[in-house]
Order: structure tokens, then sequence, then C-alpha cells
């Protein structure tokens, strides 16, 4: 029947559609943008098509098929792979940085205060910081655990950088930064990162000016790590970007690049990973593991960034 070879075409077609969009780097725009985040499941709804092809007996189209979900694959698959690395120079204390998103200063600052701890974080970047969350965090236990903190509440803002190691305030604008000092290596600025959600055409434009924007961590200058929610996976070309600007992402190179950070509690939309700590290439990584804070859609990243030794 002549619906059989329509309808596995059809589907190799939206395929091949996604594999060109998200291997040339081609989404532009909403829907585009938010939608090369579920690149993974494009990946396993390619073997679907594999199969579906060749029930229909279709060779051709499972042949093809099968091309595409290869190539999906080899772009997502490595996230899951990798282990820990040494930092340039030999390796040097262990700087172990937090991130979390408290959806608009809603999450639990128990909750959170109790994951800082029980990982031993010495640095904390808390997006959507509202200046409540902000007192309830110290009443909670942060102004002990970890009295060293940068913070900008303001409502056009809300980032802030805790530490339980000193802390000197560096002007990044807009982002809020600061100077990490650790024994045994060299000085580290650390930036809290909250880029705009891109689900409008405006939107989308105001989020890639934000990760343009973003400082490269050259040979040549200072330690550098970016924490925060950069609303982007590794399958969007403007993230792979900064990257390229002298960064590793923590979780990919570990292997943990698939744990999804958002949405936390509910199944729709599919679950991604957003929420990233990207260290400069000189660093070392000894493992990534994300945690769940009540009261925020958003789960914790902890990476245990290896700093070159000084």
């Amino acid at each position: 029947m002549r619906v059989r070879p329509i309808v596995a075409w059809l589907l190799v077609a939206g395929c091949a559609a996604w594999a060109v969009v998200r291997l040339f780097g081609l989404e532009r725009g909403f829907p585009l943008v938010p939608l090369v985040a579920y690149t993974p499941i494009a990946a396993g709804a390619a073997v679907v098509v594999i199969v579906v092809a060749a029930v229909l007996r279709q060779r051709a189209a499972a042949l093809v098929a099968a091309a595409l979900a290869v190539a999906l694959a080899a772009v997502v698959v490595p996230r899951a792979l990798g282990g820990p690395t040494e930092p340039a120079g030999g390796s040097g204390p262990v700087l172990r940085v937090l991130t979390a998103n408290m959806l608009r200063g809603r999450g639990s600052p128990e909750a959170l205060v109790a994951v800082a701890r029980r990982t031993r974080a010495h640095i904390v970047s808390v997006q959507e910081l509202t200046p409540e969350l902000a007192l309830a965090l110290d009443r909670a236990g942060f102004a002990e655990l970890l009295p060293e903190r940068v913070l900008d509440t303001r409502a056009d803002r809300r980032n802030g950088l805790y530490a339980r190691v000193p802390l000197a305030a560096r002007t990044v604008d807009p982002y809020v930064a600061a100077e990490v000092r650790v024994r045994g290596a060299a000085a580290v600025e650390v930036l809290a990162i909250h880029a705009t959600a891109p689900i409008q055409d405006l939107r989308v434009a105001q989020w890639r000016e934000q990760l343009r924007a973003l400082p490269a961590a050259s040979p040549g200058g200072p330690l550098r790590i970016l924490a925060g929610d950069f609303n982007a996976t590794l399958d969007h070309a403007e993230l792979r970007s900064v990257l390229d600007r002298g960064y590793e992402d923590a979780a990919a190179t570990v292997g943990a690049g698939l744990r999804a950070t958002w949405p936390a509690g509910r199944r729709l939309p599919p679950p991604v990973a957003i929420d990233h700590v990207l260290a400069d290439r000189r660093c070392g990584f000894r493992g990534v593991t994300v945690h769940p804070i009540a009261g925020s859609d958003h789960r914790a990243v902890l990476a245990e960034v290896l700093l070159p030794r000084d």
C-alpha cells in the first residue's frame, strides 16, 4: 500500500529536520530554541522510527532513520560517559560549588541549607533570591555556615553568592560575581548566572545576548567558574559557544550530563538539564550530584571542582 512509504518517510523527515537543526546549530527564535532542548528525546524517537519503518517494510527509510539515530546519539550519549579529570599543572584543592534556582523565593530555605551542609559546599550560587528569602536563609543557618556573601536582591537581578571561604566582590555587570580564595590555589572568579527563559521571541533575543555577554576563560586571565540557571542545555548552540570560550561543563565531563534539573516534581514538560556549573578548562572535576529543593521547580547542582595547584 502506498500509505506505508508515506508514513515511514514522513517520520524520517521529522527526524532529519531535527538532526539538521541540532547538528548545525540552526535553532532561531521561538519555538525552535526551547524545542531543541529535547534532543535526547528526539534521539530516542529516531530509534522508534527505525522500528516503525522496519515493521512497515520500508528498508531504505529504516536505514536513513538508523543513520539519523546514530548522529543524534553521537551528540547526546557522551554526556552520560566520562569521569573525574585532573586540572592542568597538577591537582590543587577542591572547591565544592552548589547552584540552586529558588523559584521566585519560594524554595525552602531549610532544604537549601541542608543540602549545602550535607554536601559541604564551599560556595553557593542562588538564583531568584528575594530579600525575604535572603533573611530566611540566614535564619535557617547560612549566617553561620556560609558567612561570606555578595548579594543583589533587586527585582531585576536577584542573584547571590554565599561562601564559607573568603569572598571579594567583583564588578561583572549584570552578574553577581566574587573572587574566591582557597589556600593552595590561585584566586578564582565565580559568577552567579541566571539567563532569561527563551519562551518567546523577545526573550530569546535577551537570552542570546546574556549568554554571549558572559566573559571568556582565557588561558592568560583569571580562573573563572560560571554557576547557575542558564535556561539552556548542551543542545543549544549558544551554550556550546560559551564552552568554546574556555569552559567545560562539570556534569557532562564526569558523565552526569543527562541528569535533569528542571522541572522538578512534575512530568511535563519533560525534564531537561538547564542548570550548570561551568569551569575554566584549566580546572578538573571530581564529581557532580543533583539534589531536590522543596518548594522549587529546579534541582540544585553540586560540582566538585579541582583547582590547579598554585
